[in-house]
Protein backbone atom coordinates (compact mmCIF):
# COMPACT_ATOMS: atom_id res chain seq x y z
CA UNK A 1 0.00 0.00 0.00
CA UNK A 2 0.99 3.53 -0.04
CA UNK A 3 -0.95 7.02 0.03
CA UNK A 4 -2.23 8.37 -3.48
CA UNK A 5 -4.72 11.35 -4.64
CA UNK A 6 -7.13 7.98 -5.26
CA UNK A 7 -6.84 6.95 -1.23
CA UNK A 8 -6.94 10.50 -0.12
CA UNK A 9 -10.22 11.03 -1.99
CA UNK A 10 -11.99 8.22 -0.56
CA UNK A 11 -10.70 9.43 3.18
CA UNK A 12 -12.44 12.69 2.05
CA UNK A 13 -15.78 11.35 1.46
CA UNK A 14 -15.70 9.10 4.67
CA UNK A 15 -15.05 12.33 6.14
CA UNK A 16 -17.75 14.18 4.58
CA UNK A 17 -20.22 15.59 7.02
CA UNK A 18 -17.82 14.29 10.02
CA UNK A 19 -15.06 16.68 9.49
CA UNK A 20 -14.94 20.23 9.26
CA UNK A 21 -13.78 21.35 5.80
CA UNK A 22 -11.51 24.04 7.64
CA UNK A 23 -11.84 27.44 5.36
CA UNK A 24 -8.42 29.22 3.63
CA UNK A 25 -8.23 32.90 5.71
CA UNK A 26 -6.33 35.73 4.49
CA UNK A 27 -5.19 38.48 6.62
CA UNK A 28 -4.30 42.09 5.33
CA UNK A 29 -1.64 42.89 8.31
CA UNK A 30 0.33 39.40 7.19
CA UNK A 31 0.08 40.20 3.40
CA UNK A 32 1.67 43.45 4.09
CA UNK A 33 3.70 42.41 6.19
CA UNK A 34 5.55 39.76 4.58
CA UNK A 35 4.27 41.65 0.66
CA UNK A 36 2.89 38.34 -0.22
CA UNK A 37 -0.12 36.70 -0.63
CA UNK A 38 -0.55 34.00 1.93
CA UNK A 39 -3.60 32.07 2.83
CA UNK A 40 -4.12 30.21 6.12
CA UNK A 41 -5.96 27.07 6.68
CA UNK A 42 -6.61 27.10 9.88
CA UNK A 43 -6.89 23.23 11.36
CA UNK A 44 -6.72 24.84 14.99
CA UNK A 45 -10.36 25.21 14.55
CA UNK A 46 -11.00 21.20 13.77
CA UNK A 47 -12.27 18.95 16.35
CA UNK A 48 -10.33 18.46 18.81
CA UNK A 49 -8.55 21.73 18.05
CA UNK A 50 -6.27 19.83 14.97
CA UNK A 51 -5.88 18.20 11.84
CA UNK A 52 -5.65 14.44 13.82
CA UNK A 53 -9.32 14.10 14.06
CA UNK A 54 -9.09 13.20 10.22
CA UNK A 55 -6.92 10.41 10.01
CA UNK A 56 -8.27 8.75 13.29
CA UNK A 57 -11.28 8.86 12.13
CA UNK A 58 -10.24 7.56 8.52
CA UNK A 59 -8.51 4.83 9.88
CA UNK A 60 -11.23 3.36 12.47
CA UNK A 61 -14.35 4.12 10.56
CA UNK A 62 -12.71 1.43 8.18
CA UNK A 63 -12.79 -1.95 10.90
CA UNK A 64 -14.92 -4.37 11.23
CA UNK A 65 -17.78 -5.13 13.73
CA UNK A 66 -15.70 -7.32 15.62
CA UNK A 67 -12.66 -5.31 15.40
CA UNK A 68 -14.77 -2.39 16.80
CA UNK A 69 -16.09 -4.84 19.66
CA UNK A 70 -12.21 -5.01 20.97
CA UNK A 71 -11.52 -1.59 20.74
CA UNK A 72 -8.27 0.48 19.57
CA UNK A 73 -5.30 1.59 21.57
CA UNK A 74 -2.69 4.62 20.37
CA UNK A 75 0.06 6.44 21.82
CA UNK A 76 0.15 10.07 21.42
CA UNK A 77 1.12 13.43 23.61
CA UNK A 78 -1.84 15.16 23.10
CA UNK A 79 -3.39 15.57 19.37
CA UNK A 80 -3.48 12.38 18.39
CA UNK A 81 -5.07 11.28 21.34
CA UNK A 82 -7.96 13.54 20.99
CA UNK A 83 -8.66 12.39 18.03
CA UNK A 84 -8.77 8.88 18.59
CA UNK A 85 -10.73 9.88 21.53
CA UNK A 86 -13.48 11.45 19.64
CA UNK A 87 -13.14 9.36 16.80
CA UNK A 88 -13.77 5.85 18.98
CA UNK A 89 -16.72 7.96 20.67
CA UNK A 90 -18.72 8.40 17.28
CA UNK A 91 -18.11 4.97 16.48
CA UNK A 92 -18.79 3.54 19.94
CA UNK A 93 -15.91 2.16 20.74
CA UNK A 94 -13.49 1.87 23.58
CA UNK A 95 -10.20 3.58 22.92
CA UNK A 96 -7.03 3.36 25.10
CA UNK A 97 -4.35 6.16 24.91
CA UNK A 98 -0.97 5.93 26.58
CA UNK A 99 0.17 9.71 26.90
CA UNK A 100 3.63 11.15 29.21
CA UNK A 101 2.85 12.55 31.95
CA UNK A 102 4.28 15.48 31.12
CA UNK A 103 2.07 15.97 28.44
CA UNK A 104 -0.11 19.42 28.47
CA UNK A 105 -2.88 19.07 30.91
CA UNK A 106 -5.24 20.51 28.51
CA UNK A 107 -4.92 17.48 25.87
CA UNK A 108 -4.63 14.91 29.25
CA UNK A 109 -8.05 16.47 30.23
CA UNK A 110 -9.10 16.41 26.56
CA UNK A 111 -8.45 13.28 25.70
CA UNK A 112 -10.34 11.60 29.08
CA UNK A 113 -13.44 14.00 28.58
CA UNK A 114 -13.91 12.53 25.15
CA UNK A 115 -14.41 9.07 26.72
CA UNK A 116 -10.97 8.01 26.46
CA UNK A 117 -8.88 5.76 29.14
CA UNK A 118 -5.63 7.23 29.96
CA UNK A 119 -2.58 5.46 30.57
CA UNK A 120 0.13 8.09 31.55
CA UNK A 121 3.89 6.78 31.31
CA UNK A 122 7.13 8.30 32.10
CA UNK A 123 9.38 9.31 28.83
CA UNK A 124 12.57 8.66 30.23
CA UNK A 125 12.11 5.33 31.60
CA UNK A 126 9.40 3.92 29.87
CA UNK A 127 8.82 2.83 26.46
CA UNK A 128 5.20 4.03 24.93
CA UNK A 129 4.91 1.29 22.15
CA UNK A 130 6.11 -1.40 24.01
CA UNK A 131 3.19 -0.45 26.69
CA UNK A 132 0.63 0.00 23.66
CA UNK A 133 1.59 -3.31 22.02
CA UNK A 134 0.96 -5.23 25.65
CA UNK A 135 -2.47 -3.36 25.77
CA UNK A 136 -3.60 -4.52 22.39
CA UNK A 137 -2.01 -8.04 22.58
CA UNK A 138 -3.85 -8.49 26.28
CA UNK A 139 -7.02 -6.71 24.79
CA UNK A 140 -6.92 -8.07 21.01
CA UNK A 141 -7.01 -3.77 20.81
CA UNK A 142 -6.47 -2.49 17.48
CA UNK A 143 -2.97 -0.39 17.47
CA UNK A 144 -3.43 3.00 15.87
CA UNK A 145 0.12 4.61 15.15
CA UNK A 146 0.23 8.47 15.58
CA UNK A 147 1.41 8.75 11.63
CA UNK A 148 3.23 5.75 10.47
CA UNK A 149 -0.02 4.16 8.84
CA UNK A 150 -1.09 4.55 4.90
CA UNK A 151 -5.36 5.13 6.42
CA UNK A 152 -3.63 7.89 8.82
CA UNK A 153 -1.53 9.99 6.01
CA UNK A 154 -4.53 9.62 3.88
CA UNK A 155 -6.85 10.95 6.06
CA UNK A 156 -4.45 13.76 7.07
CA UNK A 157 -3.83 14.38 3.16
CA UNK A 158 -7.77 15.92 3.08
CA UNK A 159 -5.93 19.02 4.21
CA UNK A 160 -4.07 19.17 0.99
CA UNK A 161 -6.70 18.38 -1.07
CA UNK A 162 -9.01 20.89 0.51
CA UNK A 163 -6.26 23.57 0.39
CA UNK A 164 -5.89 23.11 -3.16
CA UNK A 165 -9.55 23.09 -4.31
CA UNK A 166 -10.31 25.91 -1.98
CA UNK A 167 -7.60 28.36 -4.42
CA UNK A 168 -8.89 26.64 -7.15
CA UNK A 169 -12.10 27.82 -6.59
CA UNK A 170 -10.61 31.45 -6.53
CA UNK A 171 -8.76 30.67 -10.09
CA UNK A 172 -5.31 30.27 -7.67
CA UNK A 173 -2.57 28.18 -7.78
CA UNK A 174 0.28 28.54 -4.89
CA UNK A 175 3.70 28.90 -5.36
CA UNK A 176 4.57 27.17 -1.81
CA UNK A 177 2.96 25.24 0.80
CA UNK A 178 4.08 24.98 4.08
CA UNK A 179 3.13 22.77 7.01
CA UNK A 180 4.52 21.51 10.34
CA UNK A 181 6.42 18.22 10.49
CA UNK A 182 6.54 15.55 13.67
CA UNK A 183 6.17 12.23 12.58
CA UNK A 184 5.32 13.29 8.62
CA UNK A 185 1.87 12.05 8.44
CA UNK A 186 0.42 15.61 7.85
CA UNK A 187 3.18 16.16 5.61
CA UNK A 188 2.96 13.23 3.95
CA UNK A 189 -0.71 13.30 2.99
CA UNK A 190 -0.39 16.69 2.26
CA UNK A 191 2.17 16.81 0.01
CA UNK A 192 0.95 13.59 -2.14
CA UNK A 193 -2.44 15.70 -2.33
CA UNK A 194 -0.67 19.01 -3.79
CA UNK A 195 2.09 17.61 -6.23
CA UNK A 196 -1.01 15.28 -7.60
CA UNK A 197 -3.37 18.65 -8.17
CA UNK A 198 -1.17 21.17 -8.39
CA UNK A 199 2.39 19.89 -9.57
CA UNK A 200 4.21 23.34 -9.87
CA UNK A 201 3.59 24.29 -6.19
CA UNK A 202 6.79 23.48 -4.13
CA UNK A 203 5.76 21.96 -0.70
CA UNK A 204 8.05 22.52 2.61
CA UNK A 205 7.85 20.63 6.04
CA UNK A 206 8.45 23.08 8.96
CA UNK A 207 10.48 21.84 12.13
CA UNK A 208 11.44 23.00 15.71
CA UNK A 209 15.39 23.28 15.82
CA UNK A 210 16.06 20.68 18.74
CA UNK A 211 13.94 18.35 16.75
CA UNK A 212 14.79 18.83 13.36
CA UNK A 213 14.68 15.01 12.14
CA UNK A 214 13.68 15.34 9.26
CA UNK A 215 15.74 18.58 7.38
CA UNK A 216 19.06 15.91 8.83
CA UNK A 217 17.43 12.93 6.90
CA UNK A 218 16.86 15.56 3.78
CA UNK A 219 20.91 15.98 4.29
CA UNK A 220 22.04 12.74 4.56
CA UNK A 221 19.74 11.12 1.99
CA UNK A 222 18.57 8.87 4.21
CA UNK A 223 16.31 8.36 7.75
CA UNK A 224 18.27 10.31 10.44
CA UNK A 225 17.77 9.64 14.10
CA UNK A 226 18.37 12.30 16.96
CA UNK A 227 18.94 11.93 20.70
CA UNK A 228 15.68 13.88 21.35
CA UNK A 229 16.43 15.27 24.86
CA UNK A 230 16.39 18.47 24.06
CA UNK A 231 13.24 21.15 25.68
CA UNK A 232 10.90 22.07 23.51
CA UNK A 233 7.47 23.90 24.04
CA UNK A 234 6.41 22.14 20.58
CA UNK A 235 5.60 18.84 22.31
CA UNK A 236 3.45 17.79 18.76
CA UNK A 237 6.82 17.62 16.97
CA UNK A 238 8.81 15.75 19.06
CA UNK A 239 9.45 12.35 16.89
CA UNK A 240 13.16 11.60 17.01
CA UNK A 241 13.61 10.03 13.26
CA UNK A 242 10.98 10.33 10.08
CA UNK A 243 8.39 7.46 10.00
CA UNK A 244 9.56 4.25 7.86
CA UNK A 245 6.42 4.93 6.05
CA UNK A 246 5.87 8.39 6.10
CA UNK A 247 9.53 9.01 4.71
CA UNK A 248 8.90 6.60 1.90
CA UNK A 249 7.02 9.36 0.76
CA UNK A 250 8.22 12.92 2.01
CA UNK A 251 11.74 11.99 0.68
CA UNK A 252 10.29 12.11 -2.56
CA UNK A 253 7.22 14.89 -2.27
CA UNK A 254 8.69 17.30 0.04
CA UNK A 255 11.36 20.03 -1.59
CA UNK A 256 12.53 21.43 1.51
CA UNK A 257 12.62 20.91 5.01
CA UNK A 258 12.71 24.40 7.09
CA UNK A 259 13.88 25.14 10.60
CA UNK A 260 12.52 27.19 13.50
CA UNK A 261 13.39 28.30 16.98
CA UNK A 262 11.50 28.78 20.09
CA UNK A 263 11.82 32.29 19.98
CA UNK A 264 10.29 32.59 16.07
CA UNK A 265 7.40 30.05 17.40
CA UNK A 266 6.85 32.29 20.09
CA UNK A 267 6.12 35.19 18.42
CA UNK A 268 4.59 33.61 15.95
CA UNK A 269 1.90 32.22 18.66
CA UNK A 270 1.57 35.86 19.93
CA UNK A 271 1.37 37.27 16.16
CA UNK A 272 -1.44 34.68 15.23
CA UNK A 273 -3.88 35.88 18.76
CA UNK A 274 -3.17 39.48 17.96
CA UNK A 275 -3.67 39.52 14.33
CA UNK A 276 -4.87 37.03 12.75
CA UNK A 277 -7.07 36.74 15.86
CA UNK A 278 -6.20 32.32 16.36
CA UNK A 279 -5.14 30.67 19.41
CA UNK A 280 -2.73 28.47 17.51
CA UNK A 281 0.04 26.05 19.96
CA UNK A 282 3.74 25.61 19.65
CA UNK A 283 3.81 22.98 17.33
CA UNK A 284 1.07 23.96 15.14
CA UNK A 285 2.46 27.38 14.21
CA UNK A 286 5.89 26.51 13.03
CA UNK A 287 4.87 27.35 9.50
CA UNK A 288 3.68 30.92 10.59
CA UNK A 289 7.22 31.17 12.46
CA UNK A 290 9.23 30.24 9.51
CA UNK A 291 7.31 33.49 7.22
CA UNK A 292 7.79 35.64 9.46
CA UNK A 293 11.56 34.89 10.33
CA UNK A 294 12.16 35.20 6.75
CA UNK A 295 12.99 31.37 6.36
CA UNK A 296 12.11 31.60 2.91
CA UNK A 297 11.59 34.30 0.46
CA UNK A 298 7.93 34.78 -0.67
CA UNK A 299 7.83 38.15 -1.90
CA UNK A 300 4.97 38.76 -4.47
CA UNK A 301 3.71 35.22 -4.16
CA UNK A 302 1.16 33.23 -3.24
CA UNK A 303 1.89 30.93 -0.63
CA UNK A 304 -0.67 28.67 1.96
CA UNK A 305 0.30 27.64 5.14
CA UNK A 306 -1.27 24.91 7.25
CA UNK A 307 -1.69 25.91 10.95
CA UNK A 308 -2.07 22.36 12.35
CA UNK A 309 -3.29 22.74 16.32
CA UNK A 310 -4.78 24.75 18.62
CA UNK A 311 -3.98 23.04 22.27
CA UNK A 312 -2.45 25.61 24.08
CA UNK A 313 -2.50 26.03 27.87
CA UNK A 314 -3.29 29.74 29.15
CA UNK A 315 0.40 29.76 30.85
CA UNK A 316 2.39 29.70 27.70
CA UNK A 317 -0.28 31.63 25.45
CA UNK A 318 -0.36 34.34 28.14
CA UNK A 319 3.90 33.54 28.11
CA UNK A 320 4.11 34.50 24.03
CA UNK A 321 1.98 37.46 24.01
CA UNK A 322 3.40 39.05 27.21
CA UNK A 323 7.05 38.53 25.46
CA UNK A 324 5.90 39.88 21.72
CA UNK A 325 3.34 42.46 22.56
CA UNK A 326 3.66 44.09 19.25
Amino acid sequence: MTVTIETIEAAARRLQGVVIETPLLINRYLNDKLNAKVFIKPECLQHIGAFKFRGAYNRLSQLSDEQRKLGCVAFSSGNHAQGIALAAKLLEMQATIVMPSDAPQLKLDGTECLGATVRQYDRATESREDIAAQIAAHTGATLVPAFDDWDIMSGQGTVGLELVNQLKQQGLTSDAVLTPCGGGGLLAGTSTAVKALAPTTAVYGVEQENFDDHFLSKQAGKRVKIAGDMPTMCDALMATTPGELTWSINSKTVDEFLVVDEEEVMMAIAYAFRYLKLVVEPGGSVALAALLSGKLDITGKTVCIVLSGGNIDKETLNRCIEKYPH
